[in-house]
C-alpha cells in the first residue's frame, strides 16, 4: 500500500508542476475545471438519489459554472465572499448541531459552494503566478503534514473525536506553528511588505480555514458512511480527499487578495 501510495503522489505531483508551469494557461484552467469536475462526481457519490443527475449532469453543471467564472471574472469575489461566510461562521455551527445533509437542494447547494470558488481562486492565484499559486497550496501541505507530526508527537487532547479521532489540539497547534514559519519565509521569498501582525492572523486563519475544510469533508463522509471519497487516486482515495482543505483555504486567499489588490 505504501509503495501505491508512493507512486500516486510521485504522479500526482508531477502532473500539477507540468500544469502550472509548462501547460498553455487555457490548459492549466481547464485541468482545475477536470478536477472540479472529478470532485462533482464523488459528492454526487454522497448524494445517491438520481444517479444520472449526480454522476453525470453535477458534474458537466459544476464544469459550466467554471466557464461561466470565466467569462465573468467580476462575480468570483462576491462568491468567495460567500464562501468566507460558510467556511467561517456555517460551518463552525455546524460542526456542533450536527445538522444531517439531507434533501437533493441542499447537497446541489453546497457541492456548487465548494468546488465553484476553489475554482475561481485557482484562476486567480494561477494569474498572478504559478509560483504563488503553488506557494499558497504549500501552506496547506505544511499544515496537513504538521498537524499529523505534531498531533503522533504529542496529541493528547482530542479536537473533534466524533468526526475525526485522529485529529488533536496538539496537532492543530503544531500545524499553526508551522504555517508561521511557512508563511513568514514566503513573505521574505517573494519580498512581500506586510504588516507582520495582520499576517500573523490571516496565517492563523488559514490554518483554521484548512482544518475545517479536512473536517467537514470528514463529517459528510460519516454522515454518508464512506471511509473516501472515491477510488480514483489509488492509494490516496478520491479527488475530494485530496482537495478537502484547499477548498476551504483557497477562496479565502483569493477574497483576501483581491480585497487588497484589486
Amino acid at each position: 500500500m505504501f509503495k501505491l501510495r508512493l507512486l500516486t503522489a510521485v504522479v500526482l505531483v508531477a502532473v500539477v508542476l507540468a500544469i502550472l508551469f509548462l501547460a498553455p494557461s487555457s490548459w492549466a484552467l481547464a485541468f482545475f475545471a477536470l478536477v472540479a469536475g472529478l470532485g462533482a462526481w464523488e459528492w454526487g457519490g454522497f448524494a445517491g438519489g438520481n444517479p444520472f443527475f449526480w454522476r453525470k449532469l453535477f458534474p458537466l453543471l459544476v464544469m459550466l459554472g467554471c466557464g461561466l467564472l470565466y467569462l465573468l471574472p467580476e462575480i468570483r469575489l462576491s462568491l468567495w465572499g460567500v464562501a468566507a461566510l460558510f467556511w467561517l461562521v456555517a460551518v463552525p455551527c455546524w460542526f456542533r448541531r450536527r445538522w444531517p445533509l439531507v434533501g437533493n437542494v441542499p447537497f446541489l447547494a453546497i457541492g456548487l459552494l465548494l468546488l465553484l470558488p476553489t475554482w475561481g481562486a485557482l484562476a486567480r492565484l494561477y494569474a498572478l503566478g504559478p509560483t504563488r499559486l503553488l506557494a499558497v497550496m504549500g501552506l496547506v501541505w505544511v499544515a496537513d503534514i504538521a498537524a499529523y507530526l505534531a498531533g503522533r508527537a504529542f496529541g493528547r487532547h482530542k479536537l473533534a473525536p466524533a468526526i475525526s479521532p485522529g485529529k488533536t489540539w496538539e496537532g492543530a497547534a503544531g500545524a499553526a506553528l508551522a504555517v508561521q514559519a511557512y508563511g513568514f519565509g514566503m513573505a521574505a521569498a517573494f519580498k512581500l511588505e506586510v504588516a507582520p501582525l495582520i499576517y500573523a492572523v490571516l496565517l492563523l486563519l488559514l490554518t483554521a480555514a484548512s482544518i475545517v475544510g479536512d473536517l467537514f469533508e470528514s463529517l459528510i463522509k460519516r454522515q454518508v458512511g464512506v471511509k473516501d471519497s472515491s477510488a480514483l487516486l489509488p492509494g490516496h482515495g478520491g479527488v475530494l480527499d485530496r482537495i478537502d482543505s484547499l477548498t476551504s483555504t483557497l477562496p479565502l486567499t483569493a477574497l483576501v487578495l483581491t480585497l487588497v489588490n484589486p
